[in-house]
């Protein structure tokens, strides 16, 4: 989503955003800009399209102020154009803002009644607008914050730059993250500690509800209610947020080749290796054994590692579990039995629908439990538990690390959680800890099939749509499979589970649609071979993902056959998440797309 980032500093401010800015550009965005002030006039710099558009227009009208703020905008309300780009500005202020005010048509008609004249067409303008009022009616610029912020409703993280005001800027945090940095004689403001990790190693997140005060000495936070708070300051490791692209063209192609040591880091947190058991590294507040039932919600494709990890609990726990997608599971508000066990998914633990579905649980007195990638998240620190993984910065938009990281979390919890209930004896229990424990190289060896994956992208990116099928575990990989190719690729797919296939798809079946089928090797392959051998009937291209057991097995010509190393059919979807992401990538590379940021999609959706 948005990004935003604000600096009170001693010297010219306006490198140092884009540098940030550009930390941010992960989140998705279509346009941007910056505002400083210059003798203690407000001035500003925004540009439609990418950064270096914006840097194009500084480079022509530089800015020199010692004190600004940036943002990048992705578009939710009016065009993606330089009218609409941020910061928004009256003249009185400047203001950035990520979320959504969902009040803004009343707001916008009070101040239009009221004189004001609106030259966008955001929702984000009646907060300068409202700001300014207030200030029009002689409140100081931190009573006129104090003042609006309590008639925003939505989801928002906001920054302002006064006229005049050499040595402030206000923050404000309700439903999205921003954090604080502090440096020598200089203050930071950022979406995320990424942005500040080049100025500083000492951030302070903001609460919800929290607002800020930033000058050179340092910050002033008050909470929800205007009462000055403490909130402590934390080092983070910034060598960790320091990414680069390396050899890579690509921040997707990198991080799908650093799958095997990402995962080996996170089952290193996870397993113990000499004993062959699961150690989950912290205690959690409730007891698997007891549990009556686990509710696990999520979006995109965490939601399919959570799909997958149904079919791990059901059958290593028997632990029955109902899942949904985060944007349904807030407003159905389910029953929820006593003493169940909410399991959310996020990449970023600031995805709005899933925070909204963790409260709700939390409210219905369930049990919480988190699997984040960013243990300072706001839905890390709302859990009751957290179960991290361990994926590092992940910058492409379309996950992929991130992913298989998450896929590890949640067997090895599936594990644990047998263990506990006594489905799962210690001998089966080393037996999935062997298997999780050949993973790494596992993949390291899926990755060297990419010469025949870039060779099969070139045959896909032809296709005007792409069937996925799979069973079992490999239903959710094929769902995964179709939102990898559709999303950087733009191919329309779509996912089934295979036994679906006579009730409807197979309508579409002809030689001009590729159908890639997952299939490892397990206890229902040969359904599966049925299904394949209706598609091929019917003329049908068939691209197998398996083994060399499953392939001469199956007996098919194939458009092709992409080879995965033989394993235990339990860590398959782990694996087998290479072979699909190397395949949207590759036929996204062969269309000229726009591979790690892909048209309409933000890295960490934080408004509905």
């Amino acid at each position: 989503m948005c990004g935003i980032v604000g600096i009170v500093g001693r010297n010219a401010v306006a490198g140092q955003v884009i540098d940030a800015l550009r930390r941010l550009e992960y989140r998705g965005y279509d346009s941007a800009g910056i505002a400083t002030l210059e003798d203690g006039r407000l001035e500003r710099r925004r540009a439609e399209g990418k950064l270096s558009n914006l840097q194009l227009k500084l480079v022509q009208s530089p800015l020199s102020g010692a004190i600004g703020i940036g943002h990048t905008r992705w578009a939710t309300h009016g065009r993606p154009n330089e009218t609409n780009a941020h910061p928004h500005a009256t003249p009185r202020l400047a203001v950035v803002h990520n979320g959504i005010i969902e009040n803004f048509r009343e707001l916008k008609a009070e101040l239009q009644a009221q004189g004001c004249v609106f030259e966008t067409e955001t929702d984000t303008e009646v907060v300068a607008q409202l700001v300014s009022r207030g200030m029009d009616q002689q409140l100081s610029p931190r009573e006129a914050v104090a003042a609006a912020l309590p008639r925003l409703r939505g989801a928002f993280a906001l920054a302002f730059l006064f006229a005049g005001e050499e040595d402030f800027l206000i923050g404000a945090r309700h439903g999205a993250p921003l954090a604080i940095g502090f440096g020598e004689g200089e203050t930071y403001l950022g979406s995320d500690a990424l942005a500040l990790a080049p100025f500083t190693d000492e951030i302070t997140y903001l609460e919800e509800g929290d607002w800020t005060v930033l000058t050179r000495a340092g910050a002033e936070i008050r909470d929800q209610a205007g009462t000055l708070v403490a909130r402590p300051r934390q080092r983070i490791a910034t060598q960790s947020f320091l990414v680069d692209k390396g050899n890579y063209r690509h921040f997707m192609a990198k991080e799908i080749h650093e799958q095997p040591e990402v995962v080996g880091r996170t089952l290193a947190h996870y397993v113990d290796l000499a004993n062959g058991r699961v150690a989950l590294p912290e205690a959690l507040p409730f007891d698997f054994a007891t549990l009556s039932r686990l509710s696990i919600t999520a979006c995109g494709t965490a939601y399919y590692a959570g799909l997958v990890a149904k079919y791990w609990f059901e059958s290593l726990a028997r632990l029955p579990v109902e899942i949904d997608v985060a944007s349904e599971t807030r407003y159905r508000e389910p029953p929820l039995e006593a003493n169940g066990l909410t399991l959310v998914i996020s990449q970023s633990g600031e995805t709005a629908d899933t925070l909204a579905s963790l409260r709700y649980a939390k409210a219905q007195g369930q049990h919480t439990l988190a699997v984040v990638n960013v243990p300072t998240s706001t839905i890390a620190r709302e859990a009751s538990a957290v179960a991290p993984t361990l994926a590092g910065p992940e910058i492409g938009v379309a996950s992929t690390k991130a992913f298989s990281c998450q896929l590890t979390v949640l067997l090895c919890l599936a594990i644990a959680a047998g263990r506990a209930r006594g489905t799962l004896d210690a001998s089966q229990e080393r037996r999935l800890v062997d298997a999780l424990i050949t993973v790494p190289g596992l993949m390291a060896e899926a990755v060297k099939q990419e010469g025949a994956i870039e060779g099969l992208a070139r045959e896909i990116a032809k296709a005007r749509d792409v069937l996925y099928l799979g069973r079992g575990t490999a239903y959710p990989m094929a769902l995964e499979g179709a939102l990898k190719l559709k999303e950087i690729s733009y191919i329309h797919a779509e996912g089934y589970a295979a036994g679906e296939l006579k009730h409807g798809p197979i309508a579409l079946i002809d030689d001009a649609v590729p159908v890639i089928v997952i299939a490892p090797h397990d206890a229902i392959f040969e359904k599966t071979v049925s299904n394949m051998q209706e598609v091929a009937a019917r003329g049908g291209r068939i691209v197998l993902i398996g083994d060399a057991r499953g392939a001469e097995a199956a007996g098919l010509d194939t458009l092709a056959t992409l080879m995965m190393p033989d394993l235990d059919p339990v860590v398959a979807p782990i694996v087998y998440a290479v072979p699909i992401q190397l395949l949207a990538y590759h036929a996204a590379v062969v269309l000229g797309k726009d591979v790690d940021q892909p048209r309409n999609l933000a890295k960490s959706v934080t408004v509905e």
